[in-house]
């Protein structure tokens, strides 16, 4: 169940129905963390906060602004973003003067051509699309990439989705591929490997099967990742994602 909050200081929580055409969204959806919006309104997994003429949206620590900045208070922003946020150029000053010791990562966002085929997912039951049955596994995960199911509530939530395709050794889960957010026109990937399993292909087997599904859906592909790992950047190229737009994740810690 996400939140929806009114109010010039991001105040007065209402029911999870009520207002949603006053909701800012970016108009047209771009591929990337546009489909943050889609997400929390199809899946009930994040919260989203009014004020004025611009909108705060969250799920998994994941943020992202939309509207127009004009009249916002950077203390009124301050103490609701813990986590990674993207703000379009509008918002630049205002997320300066609230999180003025953020850091910032270099991020590319690809996007698959629709005259693109995805791959085929490789046959057999090494490689297929999770299921209810399958949330222990995820749960099992390292530490280090168990990021994978917080857009979905969890590693049950992630596993009965329906979005996300793994790679197993056994009962072992190795790799996964999810939608980490479900937008209207796009679903962005989000891709993890054990540490001990990398670099066989796992990662690139499971994201074909989701991007087959996703187009098997209507919508297109995207996918988003930093400047410095040439390992996920490598992987987009080799499934057919060409790079759209370059721009800033903004990370902001407690």
């Amino acid at each position: 169940m996400f939140r929806l909050a009114f109010g010039s200081g991001w105040a007065g929580f209402v029911g999870s129905g009520a207002g949603l055409d006053r909701a800012p969204r970016p108009d047209p959806e771009e591929p990337g963390a546009d489909a943050i919006v889609g997400h929390v309104l199809a899946t009930g997994h994040g919260r989203c906060w009014v004020a004025w003429s611009a909108a705060l949206w969250e799920t998994g620590g994941n943020y992202l602004l939309a509207g127009s900045p004009d009249g916002l208070d950077p203390a009124w922003l301050r103490p609701l973003v813990r986590g990674f946020l993207t703000a379009p150029p509008p918002f630049g000053a205002l997320v300066e003067a609230a999180f003025p010791e953020r850091s910032t990562w270099a991020r590319v966002v690809y996007r698959m051509d629709p005259a693109v085929r995805p791959a085929a997912p490789p046959s057999g039951s090494a490689v297929r699309r999770l299921g209810p049955l399958d949330g222990p596994a995820v749960e099992a995960l390292d530490p280090d990439v168990i990021w994978i199911a917080k857009t979905w509530g969890g590693p049950t939530g992630l596993a009965a989705s329906g979005y996300a395709w793994g790679a197993f050794d056994g009962d072992r889960l190795l790799s996964v591929a999810c939608s980490f957010f479900v937008g209207v026109r796009h679903e962005d990937l989000g891709v993890v490997t054990e540490p001990d399993a990398r670099r066989q292909g796992l990662s690139t087997a499971c994201a074909a099967g989701v991007c087959a599904d996703i187009r098997g859906r209507g919508r297109v592909p995207s996918w988003t990742t930093t400047m410095d790992n040439p390992a996920s950047r490598q992987v987009a190229v080799k499934l057919g994602f060409t790079q759209v737009r370059a721009d800033v994740l903004h990370i902001v810690s407690a």
